[in-house]
């Protein structure tokens, strides 16, 4: 049997998850999803969509869609599903994980790799987050679960930027760019978003391509000798005197950086010493990936990680006339950006 696509739909309180999952469960796309709630709100979706009471753990929908509560564990509630499909039991294309608003996505996307059982089931697609332009810049403040959740992104939906002056909004952008520069962002209106941004992302194939903003790298190198000028180890009470300006990510803890470097990486060098820094830092690490040239092959190695799990890949070769360079990017909570700058040089041919 294929293997089951699976989404994660994150974002904090109030984002606007809800009304998003609402659209692409009743937009004719043709496909059955089934829908893992474990959020227990006021909006909970089965009070419009659902055909049946929903006693049961498992329900069908008015659209052929299946929504599934949980009052257990995750993988149960997945492996259920996935037992239930193979019988014949239920039919249905894909997986949305709803989390709660509070959730950290982390452990989410580590049940797809930790647990051999799910492993063999589903392959996770990629996590979503929605971001509520009226209410992000004090939740990214207060609440390291907003942070993080920005940190986990493949792709961030802004929602709500209907309610606030534009600049608001720009700056809501720029910030987030700088906790996760490899998700793209979209504004959304009352979850109106076409399918192809949501489904089959890739963002967890080791040969999708690498998305990091070029005009990011740009911005970094300018903001380099300031990056960490102050608000570095602040506890983010939100700080209600402060503007809107573009100065507002000092004060994140949820920081990215970009590695890059012409010459080639030793391999096991590199392994053993991305392989120390995980065991250390490994539960500030939210996510870090990269095309790597390694010495020894002509083929371009692509590698990332969530956490303490890492894997790499044989990519495609590099073009005749293609520039050898890796390029690696961190988003972690308050990452040690010397320590692996060098460590890394140290890792070079």
């Amino acid at each position: 049997m294929a293997l089951i696509p699976a989404t994660i739909l994150t974002g904090f309180l109030g984002s606007g998850k809800t009304t998003l999952l609402k659209r692409i469960l009743s937009e004719a796309h043709g496909q059955k999803i089934a829908v893992i709630e474990n959020e227990f709100g006021e909006e909970n979706i089965d009070n419009d969509i659902l055909v049946t009471e929903s006693k049961e753990q498992i329900v069908q929908m008015s659209n052929g869609c299946i929504c599934c509560t949980i009052r257990e564990d995750l993988r149960e509630a997945l492996q259920l599903l996935a037992a239930k499909k193979r019988k014949g039991l239920l039919d249905f294309d894909r997986v949305v994980i709803e989390t709660t608003g509070l959730a950290d996505p982390g452990p989410v996307a580590q049940t797809f790799f930790m647990d051999d059982e799910i492993a063999e089931s589903y392959l996770l697609d990629s996590i979503l987050t929605l971001v509520d332009a009226k209410h992000a810049p004090q939740q990214l403040n207060d609440r390291q679960e907003a942070r993080r959740q920005v940190g986990f992104a493949d792709q961030i939906f802004i929602s709500k930027s209907d309610l606030v002056a534009a600049e608001e909004t720009e700056a809501l952008i720029h910030r987030l760019k700088h906790m996760n520069p490899r998700a793209p962002q979209q504004k959304v209106h009352f979850g109106e978003v076409p399918i192809k941004d949501v489904f089959d992302l890739r963002g967890f194939n080791l040969n999708a391509k690498l998305d990091i903003d070029p005009d990011f790298l740009k911005e970094e190198d300018a903001h380099d000798h300031h990056d960490h000028a102050h608000g570095e180890h602040c506890d983010h009470p939100s700080h209600a005197h402060e503007g809107h300006g573009h100065h507002h990510h000092h004060d994140d803890d949820v920081k990215s950086f970009v590695y890059r470097s012409d010459r080639a990486f030793d391999p096991a060098r590199l392994e053993d010493f991305l392989g120390a820094i995980v065991n250390i830092y490994g539960p500030r690490m939210l996510r870090y990936k990269g095309v790597l040239h390694m010495q020894g092959t002509e083929r371009k190695v692509i590698f990332q990680g969530v956490h303490q799990l890492m894997g790499s890949d044989l990519g495609p070769a590099w073009g005749a006339d293609e520039k050898r360079t890796s390029r690696m990017v961190f988003i972690g909570i308050d990452l040690p950006r010397e320590i692996l700058e060098q460590g890394l040089d140290q890792c070079l041919v």
